[in-house]
């Protein structure tokens, strides 16, 4: 036997489903998956958002530093989004090898190492 409780939208459910032997060894022949061969494993390839971290890293670490809006205005260009360019700035303020001080109206982004 097998219970069932929960509810979908506002209605409460319990429902109460009644299997023998038969019916379990056909639920658990459906459910038999083959597992693949272990191989080595591979390098990661990069996804999109990863090779955009690498490359505004890449960016700053080459200047050494550069103002807030420079910056942002070259990973757009890069990127040719103004969202990811902005998501870029954010992921790079908070990253360990990047310090951000203030440059008087506009932040510095340095690169630290």
């Amino acid at each position: 036997m097998l219970r069932i409780r929960g509810s979908i939208g506002d209605w409460p459910v319990d429902l109460t489903l009644e299997m023998d032997d038969a019916d379990w060894a056909r639920l658990g022949a459906q459910l038999q998956v083959e597992k693949p061969a272990v191989s080595a494993p591979t390098a990661k390839p990069l996804n999109q958002d990863d090779a955009l971290w690498q490359i505004a890293r890449d960016l700053l670490r080459k200047a050494g530093q550069l103002s807030g809006p420079d910056l942002l205005d070259q990973l757009e260009g890069l990127t040719g989004s103004a969202a990811v360019g902005k998501r870029l700035l954010v992921r790079l303020r908070h990253c360990a090898d990047v310090k951000v001080e203030s440059g008087g109206d506009t932040p510095l982004y340095r690169w630290l190492l």
